[in-house]
């Protein structure tokens, strides 16, 4: 067994705007309170605690939300929050977190993962990532975890389980045969019932030198104009190197094409949050099927099956409706049938036409 330091890395450079009008480029998802009482973010990094202390958990953000790391983590030092100047995929972000983790602890552990997902018991999500590390340790491996699938969806991405490697406390490692990008419904359908695939949760385990390694693989310019960043260490270089590296997400710079990659499928509860519709998958429902988040309160009449969205100290009132999505947010109201709650972004799209105030 190794002996090494184990870090977090948490992404939150996203903008969340399926979850518009209340999740905005200045207040995006991880911010708020979407799953519970607290931000995204401050749930997310509670869930390490007892495995990663705060003085080795790093958070990657747009420059613009750095006030916001600042007020939901009060005890994550300044200099462990890394600020993008702008958004260019998991890459970039991966990769300067890795140089700076390498210049601190080289021969480290790290774990990376989004700010904005909801995971319980967080006991489970914790042994499953220790026993992860040990393994990333070990051999040398990259791992991602995976999700048995529920459903066909058409929204993750998909990995094809390889066979059992061996198991650990907590965890089975098994080989990975491909990484699949989002598949239309029908191959969705076949990769729900051939019982081999899982959704790709986007939480990754490795140890420093071998991200650093694949990535001077299989992205070296990236890396490179990380180094660059890292060695001169000021806000010029950032600003004008960093718009110039390739914006591609992880899982396709490097997880798809490294030779030692593994994954661990989860068997604790795990949902991205990906719409206003996942919210009965993260909240209890009332009565009638409502569910609230926000801290909202409802009143409702002779409706059901509704999902409410409103900050705390507010009322949102229904009269005869069913299967609506209704969000209250600073001057924005929005009401949708759940249905169609993906089609917000075309909302989105089109008040960034008219007036991007509103966005």
């Amino acid at each position: 067994m190794s002996t090494y330091e184990l870090y977090a890395v948490v992404m939150a450079g996203g903008s969340g705007t399926r979850f518009w009008p209340a999740s905005r480029r200045n207040l995006p998802k991880q911010f708020l309170p979407i799953s519970g009482s607290k931000a995204m973010i401050r749930d997310t990094v509670d869930r390490l605690k007892g495995l990663v202390p705060m003085e080795r958990i790093l958070v990657v953000t747009g420059a613009v939300h750095a006030p916001l790391v600042a007020k939901h983590l009060r005890k994550l030092p300044p200099e462990n929050v890394l600020c993008e100047p702008v958004g260019r995929n998991t890459t970039p972000c991966v990769a300067w977190a890795a140089v700076e983790i390498a210049r601190r602890a080289p021969h480290s552990v790290q774990v990376v993962l989004p700010s904005d997902h909801v995971i319980r018991p967080a006991a489970g999500f914790r042994k499953t990532l220790a026993a992860a590390a040990e393994e990333a340790a070990d051999s040398g491996a990259l791992l991602t975890l995976g999700v048995q699938p529920s459903f066909a969806s058409t929204g993750y991405g998909y990995i094809e389980r390889g066979e059992l490697l061996h198991t650990r406390p907590g965890a089975q490692i098994c080989g990975v045969t491909r990484f699949v990008e989002k598949p239309d419904r029908e191959r969705a359908e076949q990769f729900l019932h051939s019982g081999r695939f899982l959704w790709n949760a986007g939480i990754f385990v490795w140890s420093t030198p071998s991200i650093l390694a694949a990535l001077r693989e299989h992205a070296a310019s990236t890396l490179s104009g990380i180094e660059e960043i890292v060695r001169a260490g000021d806000n010029a270089t950032l600003t004008r190197v960093w718009p110039g590296l390739p914006a591609v997400a992880i899982d396709v710079a490097v997880m798809e094409k490294a030779r030692s990659v593994r994954v661990v499928p989860i068997e604790f509860e795990w949902s991205d949050v990906g719409s206003w519709t996942a919210l009965p998958d993260v909240h209890p429902a009332d009565a009638h099927a409502h569910v609230v988040a926000g801290g909202a309160e409802l009143v409702a009449q002779d409706s059901s099956h509704c999902i409410a969205y409103g900050p705390k100290g507010e009322i949102i009132a229904l009269l005869g409706v069913r299967d609506l999505v209704v969000v209250h947010s600073g001057k924005v109201t929005l009401v949708i049938p759940r249905e169609r709650a993906q089609d917000v972004r075309w909302l989105v799209a089109e008040l960034e036409r008219r007036d991007p105030r509103h966005i």
